[in-house]
């Protein structure tokens, strides 16, 4: 299992930027697909994006164009670039690892889960 912890979170105001970090340890950083979810208050956790150890990547619709993900192997660390941020994008963004990118985009196939941190966005 990977053990997972953000950081980088914090209050930003429309239309600004914010980069936020996943550090990794445990064996399969290397073989793991990695993402991100984030959940708002009183709503479902969602998908925002992943990227796989062959760099390959996804994302929500709602981010795409706007977010950028990428791990570096050597530091066991992953990173969510957010451009052009709004009010809707605020919400807990947690960091996820899971053995395929299609299990860590239905949720249900994620192995492991960070503690979160706070995105928020004023108008």
């Amino acid at each position: 299992q990977v053990h997972l912890v953000e950081s980088g979170g914090g209050l930003v105001q429309a239309g600004g930027s914010l980069r936020l970090s996943c550090a990794a340890s445990g064996r399969t950083f290397s073989t793991n697909a990695m993402g991100w979810y984030r959940q708002a208050p009183g709503k479902q956790r969602e998908f925002v994006a992943y990227i796989t150890p062959g760099n390959n990547k996804g994302y929500a619709a709602s981010v795409k164009g706007r977010f950028g993900i990428s791990r570096d192997s050597a530091s066991n660390t992953m990173y969510l670039q957010m451009n052009g941020l709004k009010p809707e994008d605020t919400g807990v963004y947690l960091c996820a690892a899971a053995t395929t990118a299609d299990r860590l985009v239905s949720i249900t196939g994620i192995d492991s889960w960070g503690q979160g941190t706070q995105v928020t966005v004023s108008s």
